[in-house]
């Protein structure tokens, strides 16, 4: 392998910002950093810029839930005080539990991408930052990798690593009037609605819109702890529909013991390789549901532990929703909001919901040793629930809901799958579903629609980065069938899911692309593309089946930079 000379990172954002984290703590100092960053400003991502948020969203994470950046939360708000912004005016009245308005996250990750920069920078690294500035391609050249711009400029890098961050690709939006793909950026919504509007999915996602969309129609003012929401004289009509496959609304956020997100809690490369070598060449499901969850849950909570310890995956997953399937949505959503305020008043976790968290995190490691079986599996049962669970609402979001629901203006449908939404010809659109409760088939026109279902994978064929494709030097996800008969079974049922090799191989074809524990990208033989990265999360998200947040940037940025590392040690051996 040549030396490292120069490494280049395609977009500027959070995942960036932990890759360099890392390269320094590992003292890797490449002659040139390149960063390229499509917005005008670093280390803020879309989530935490006015991308994707407004004054009114909050992040799902508190300071002391941050992973260690060169400086704290609290010495940064005491540099750069946020007046506006009570809680966050002084820094002497920090509560290091309450959550961040993310606007001011992203100001603390650009101010802490900086640093880093400036760091790199002493250690005698080249930094060049490219904002406002897209990549249109990324091609092997011998030993290179040559990153094209937007301008057909070209740089040649030793190492590229691909941070792209989240993507929302417009389907209808733009020539559909009042149909949006996503609720971003929030500034596109700027005027009163007096009439229903739909929203497909009741993710965080749906909370941005449901927040940003109840502004512009009333207010809310607080009421001790009670918030109460007051309609605007013109927009008398405004209400909004949620529409949810599964009809629950996100869980709320509670007093958590942190840590649970340490390299050293998960399955390390050697326990999954010597798993492997045992288990005939997969993980397994079970094993990882009982290392990472029944038996931290067990240390923590042993009378619930009890009663759970003998059940299966569908079973413990059946008896935590069937709670949810029993009551109202909005009911089951108040009584777990006081469940959580009690939490955070005691300082008391709720064990195994901050234990399925932590397992949730934790899965996406051995995930890409699952056997395709186990994956359908996961993604079936394990999925819905921790979807819910690890969302993490923040109370001042709830608050604000259930105070639209107080005054009736905000409603949840339940549908299945067969329901689906379409364009209006002149604006909005048609909602065909089955009434849950009557059986009924109905089609419901809204004047405004918005997709609010949350971040979805990027499939193969729309990664934007043709040569790579063409070249086959990434490729789809795929997992093995440990048995040939099911193998067979799905390939007979579907087969643009399943790829029959011969008679006795068949896999799963998974969303996006393929990848090893190193978030290395795999070629269309399964061998690593060497020094090429992918840590974009929507184009990896078949076999990183979670993740979450800042957390995750975290772990991927340190598996990028030690692998980087490893192939530069072997390097100076060999020569």
């Amino acid at each position: 392998m040549e030396k490292i000379d120069s490494i280049g990172i395609v977009g500027g954002g959070p995942a960036a910002l932990f890759v360099v984290k890392h390269l320094i703590s590992e003292n890797i100092y490449p002659q040139t950093l390149y960063i390229f960053e499509k917005s005008a400003r670093i280390g803020a991502g879309m989530p935490y810029s006015q991308e994707g948020a407004a004054r009114e969203h909050v992040a799902n994470v508190s300071a002391n839930e941050l992973p260690d950046l060169p400086e704290n939360f609290s010495t940064f708000i005491q540099r750069k005080p946020y007046p506006q912004h009570p809680d966050f005016s002084n820094y002497h009245n920090i509560n290091e539990y309450k959550v961040i308005p993310r606007l001011i996250l992203g100001d603390y990750l650009e101010e802490q991408f900086k640093i880093l920069l400036n760091t790199a920078r002493k250690m005698g690294v080249t930094v060049k930052v490219f904002t406002e500035t897209i990549v249109t391609d990324v091609r092997k050249k011998d030993q290179f990798f040559e990153i094209i711009t937007n301008e057909n400029l070209i740089y040649e890098c030793s190492a590229t690593v691909i941070c792209t961050g989240h993507h929302w690709p417009k389907k209808f939006e733009g020539n559909t009037k009042s149909w949006y793909d996503s609720p971003y950026p929030p500034s596109k919504f700027s005027n009163a609605t007096n009439y229903p509007i739909a929203i497909r999915g009741t993710s965080l996602t749906a909370v941005d819109a449901i927040k940003t969309l109840a502004r512009l129609n009333g207010t809310f003012s607080e009421k001790g702890d009670e918030m109460t929401y007051t309609l605007n004289e013109k927009s008398s009509n405004f209400s909004l529909t949620l529409f949810s496959k599964r009809g629950y609304l996100p869980a709320l956020r509670f007093h958590s013991e942190g840590s649970a997100f340490s390299e050293g809690w998960i399955m390390s490369q050697e326990e999954i390789y010597e798993y492997k070598e045992k288990n005939g060449g997969f993980v397994d499901l079970n094993y990882v549901f009982e290392r990472n969850f029944k038996q931290p849950l067990r240390k923590k909570n042993e009378k619930f532990y009890n009663e759970i310890k003998n059940l299966t995956i569908e079973q413990f997953v059946e008896k935590m929703l069937s709670l949810r399937e029993e009551l109202d949505s909005f009911e089951l959503f108040k009584a777990e909001y006081y469940e959580a305020q009690k939490s955070i008043e005691r300082h008391q976790t709720i064990a195994w919901k901050e234990t399925l968290a932590a397992f949730s995190y934790a899965i996406n490691y051995p995930a890409k040793h699952f056997s395709a079986e186990d994956m359908i599996r996961m993604k079936k049962t394990l999925l819905p629930l921790i979807s819910v669970i690890i969302a993490s609402l923040p109370q001042s979001s709830y608050r604000e809901i259930i105070a639209l629901y107080n005054q009736g203006l905000i409603s949840l449908v339940s549908v299945d799958d067969e329901s689906h939404v379409e364009p209006h010809q002149e604006e909005g659109a048609i909602y065909h579903y089955t009434d849950h409760h009557t059986g009924d088939e109905r089609s419901d026109y809204f004047r405004m629609y918005i997709d609010a279902v949350g971040q979805q994978p990027v499939q193969f064929n729309d990664i934007p980065f043709k040569t790579l494709r063409e070249d086959g030097l990434i490729s789809s996800g795929y997992l093995k069938f440990k048995d040939t008969n099911t193998g067979k079974l799905q390939f007979e049922e579907d087969s643009r899911k399943i790829l029959k090799v011969d008679s006795e191989n068949y896999y799963l074809r998974v969303d996006g692309l393929n990848i090893n524990d190193h978030f290395q990208a795999l070629d269309s033989y399964g061998k690593a593309t060497e020094n090429l990265f992918i840590m974009a999360v929507p184009y990896i998200a078949g076999l990183n089946p979670d993740y979450s947040g800042l957390d995750f940037c975290d772990t991927a940025g340190k598996r990028v930079a030690t692998s980087l590392k490893s192939g530069i040690i072997a390097d100076k051996i060999v020569s």
